[in-house]
């Protein structure tokens, strides 16, 4: 009796667990999230201190925007050469220098005293932070096979969410014992820690010692064959298409994410008069959801590729069904009940960061590896100059109306439509192919 052995091999291949491959890659997916989970708790610390900072130092309305708009101009300077340089001088080098310079900038606010000096703190960190997105993207390129960037992407931008609730879990209290120049110092503790960290453990795949061969194959195998041009400048990749899609993507929503972040304290103080020592619950909750729907939205592609769909089109729907997610905001001005505003706050911050968590995949979907970190900051760097706007406009409304109506359903509306327009500039995300 003859025996079928090519079933059994079969079998054993399709129940090969993943984890026998290895983990590696996932261990540089954790660092990328403790160092959004720290730039996030600095980012959060100001708006928890808004009411605080009034009362110490005189910020108002238009001062607090200003001091806010600091933050996203030195971003925004930033971004012109942090992706190019991450691209010349490789992951490792460039996030540790930039998270180097970051930390000093952190430190710089123990030491200040009013608004102006305030501002100066909040620019030197902007510059610092430029660096981040273009550096983990390009990282994620590099350790991930497209298959999974999503939902490595989703994970390690859900620091993004922890640490606005460990900033929320903290801060009151260490204001409370120690003053509000203590938080930043906690903040740059962890920072340099992390940073020990990071030169300790990350590497290129190919030059990483305990990575097995059968994982770097994993990772090598699914990636798309990438060619060996050099990087070109940034006036040549403004003449593609697809880096114009990821950047009408990355302008219109990324004001939206600035202004949840640093408003929606505000909104919860005015609208239902809590205090700091009230205002950590509903950012528990709201961007505690928001950490869940970063990594939901990493996975949402899933479900449509097992339906057929090519990777870049599953990516365009996952995008879909986040920016629908995001129009209850448009009512949250009218609500009187602070639950439901914080129910629509959880949504609509979970929503975002899924779209984010594809987004940001997007440009690794459409651009080989070495021009990754330069279309991320072209995006990233047209974001923050609209986030500057936004921020701006909300200071002045705020300041004369107290009214958020206006605010809201700007926030509720661009997502669709930077998804018909990214679609009509690169319909399916297809791959440059750059002249020779």
């Amino acid at each position: 009796m003859s025996v079928d052995l090519s079933q059994d091999v079969q079998a054993e291949n399709i129940s090969s667990p993943k984890e026998r491959i290895g983990r590696v890659r996932w261990t540089i997916c954790a660092m990328l999230f403790a160092a959004f989970t720290i730039n996030y708790m600095d980012r959060s610390i100001l708006s928890l201190l808004k009411p605080t900072l009034a009362q110490s130092i005189g910020l108002t309305e238009v001062g607090y925007s200003y001091v806010v708009d600091a933050f996203f101009v030195a971003y925004t300077i930033g971004l012109l050469f942090s992706g190019r340089i991450i691209d010349k001088v490789g992951t490792r080098v460039g996030f540790l220098g930039m998270m180097g310079f970051r930390t000093v900038a952190v430190l710089g606010h123990c030491l200040v005293n009013t608004v102006m000096q305030f501002g100066v703190a909040r620019f030197a960190l902007g510059l610092g932070e430029s660096g981040s997105f273009p550096a983990a993207i390009k990282a994620v390129a590099e350790w991930f096979p497209q298959k999974e960037r999503a939902l490595a992407t989703g994970i390690f931008n859900a620091g993004t969410n922890v640490g606005a609730v460990l900033a929320a879990l903290t801060v009151p209290w260490v204001v409370i014992h120690f003053g509000w120049h203590a938080t930043f110092l906690l903040t740059g503790a962890l920072s340099s820690t992390w940073i020990l960290m990071w030169y300790i453990l990350y590497r290129k795949p190919s030059e990483y010692p305990s990575l097995t061969a059968k994982e770097l194959r994993y990772i090598s195998d699914g990636m798309a064959a990438t060619t060996t041009e050099p990087s070109l400048p940034w006036i040549k990749l403004l003449g593609y298409r697809q880096t114009w899609a990821y950047t009408v993507g990355k302008s219109l929503t990324d004001p939206v994410w600035w202004f949840l972040l640093f408003y929606i304290p505000s909104f919860f103080s005015d609208k239902f008069h809590l205090n700091i020592f009230h205002l950590g619950l509903p950012m528990i909750v709201c961007y505690s959801a928001s950490a869940v729907g970063s990594v939901f939205g990493g996975w949402l592609s899933e479900p449509f590729l097992s339906m057929g769909m090519k990777p870049s089109n599953a990516r365009l729907a996952a995008m879909l069904v986040c920016a629908i997610l995001v129009l209850p905001i448009c009512t949250v001005a009218f609500v009187n009940s602070e639950w439901v505003a914080i129910g629509i706050f959880s949504l609509v911050t979970a929503a975002h960061q899924g779209w984010s968590a594809n987004l940001f995949t997007t440009t690794s979907d459409m651009f080989p590896k070495s021009h990754v970190g330069s279309v991320t900051s072209i995006g990233s760097m047209a974001g923050s100059a609209l986030g500057v706007s936004l921020i701006t406009f909300a200071g002045y409304r705020l300041g004369h109306s107290h009214s958020y109506v206006q605010l809201f359903f700007i926030c509720g509306s661009v997502y669709l439509l930077a998804l018909l327009i990214m679609v009509l500039l690169a319909p399916g995300l297809k791959k440059v192919e750059f002249a020779a």
